[in-house]
């Protein structure tokens, strides 16, 4: 794998580097692409202890747009990686994308509204009623069509541990509807350096989810294979392994070169 669309910087407060740091990772990883994607800025600053400030984004553009003339042999893309918020629909499609000419937009999410308030993905989903409101959630995502790429859809692993049938509706859910409206979706590696789980079938990692993968491949569904770095050294890490699960279940990898076009084509 020479291409990582999913990388983070210090300005997420839960990752280290600058862009600069990034691009020389990735050189030295033999990287061809390396697409930036912190977390979004929201217009009320919310959830501000693992994003940019809202008044960061022109900091954090301009960063990229140097490193462009830095690293000359390397294709470097600026994206954003969205929260599920529907007030901030038009903002991620006029701002985001319209005004900030992003590259790309990546949807994800890491807190869910459910039972009137915001539940954190990580730990939170235990039960079927938070997994349907994930499911919800995530197929809205795909819905919107703002998203180059769907992140790590099978998140939902990291704390409900068992696949039952309400793990396989969910994933049947996501998958469908990713199928319908051809948006690719993120095997992420890095759930493969996170602490792994023991659970009813074993040891396995937070993510990605064999069984979610495996099921993935009775669908019609792109693939797209990504570090999600939070470290310079991890810009490369565990594409391998990545790759693998795709290679394993025949997942069709997207080709996403057509960034870089549009890019050089404005």
């Amino acid at each position: 794998m020479k291409t990582n669309h999913h990388t983070h910087t210090f300005r997420c407060k839960h990752a280290t580097g600058n862009v600069d740091d990034y691009c020389r990772a990735a050189l030295e990883a033999g990287l061809t692409v390396l697409g930036f994607s912190d977390h979004a800025a929201l217009p009320d600053n919310r959830w501000l202890s693992v994003r940019m400030e809202y008044d960061e984004r022109e900091a954090y553009c301009a960063d990229v747009e140097q490193a462009r003339h830095a690293f000359p042999g390397l294709s470097i893309l600026n994206a954003m990686e969205c929260e599920y918020t529907p007030a901030y629909r038009a903002y991620f499609e006029d701002e985001l994308l319209g005004r900030l000419e992003l590259d790309y937009l990546v949807g994800a999410a890491h807190f869910i509204a459910h039972n009137g308030s915001w539940l954190p993905v990580y730990g939170g989903i235990t039960d079927a009623a938070a997994l349907r409101t994930y499911a919800s959630v995530y197929c809205t995502l795909i819905e919107w069509g703002l998203f180059a790429f769907i992140a790590h859809p099978d998140l939902f692993g990291n704390s409900y541990l068992a696949w039952d049938r309400h793990a396989e509706a969910c994933s049947r859910e996501i998958l469908q509807t990713a199928e319908a409206h051809r948006v690719p979706l993120e095997i992420n590696g890095y759930g493969f350096r996170k602490p792994w789980l023991e659970t009813p079938e074993g040891c396995r990692p937070m993510y990605p989810w064999g069984r979610f993968w495996e099921l993935a491949a009775e669908y019609d569904i792109e693939v797209v294979i990504n570090s999600d770095a939070h470290r310079p050294e991890d810009v490369a890490a565990n594409l391998d392994d990545a790759a693998a699960i795709a290679e394993r279940f025949g997942l069709r990898v997207a080709d996403l070169s057509c960034l870089e076009s549009e890019r050089h084509g404005r």
